[in-house]
């Protein structure tokens, strides 16, 4: 596709590339607003999905109903905390899943997507200490 150069569409991506954390469009438009205060929510919803259909970044869909997006559009995995809602890459070896779904399906598989949820980090951690510091009466 031959799009023509956007200012707008370049902070976006930019803004993307620096990001491991894959931001809702909320949080996009809050910080592109920081260098092109006048850039409208619109705006930046219309970039995100172009630059999406297009391919340039990711769309991920991780089931709290807002889309998420990625600049890192290289097959990878996301883990998803059921309990702050983070969502973050998995660091680990890609599966040629494409090629062994392939094998018994007679149709073209383009692509897929594989999320991992359960609880990160943090949550785990904030959840122990609240475990442990418990007063009593």
């Amino acid at each position: 596709m031959n799009l023509k150069h956007s200012k707008q569409r370049d902070s976006i991506k930019e803004f993307l590339k620096g990001r491991k954390d894959h931001p809702t469009a909320a949080v996009v438009y809050e910080n592109v607003r920081k260098t092109i205060p006048n850039i409208s929510l619109g705006t930046v919803y219309r970039n995100l999905t172009l630059l999406a259909d297009i391919g340039e970044i990711s769309r991920i869909h991780v089931g709290d109903g807002v889309d998420h997006f990625d600049a890192d559009i290289s097959p990878h995995y996301h883990f998803i905390c059921r309990e702050c809602g983070n969502v973050m890459d998995m660091d680990m070896d890609k599966m040629d899943l494409e090629k062994a779904a392939g094998r018994n399906f007679c149709g073209e598989i383009e692509y897929h997507t594989i999320c991992f949820y359960g609880k990160c980090e943090k949550c785990c951690e904030a959840s122990i200490q609240k475990k442990h510091n418990v007063t009593l009466c």
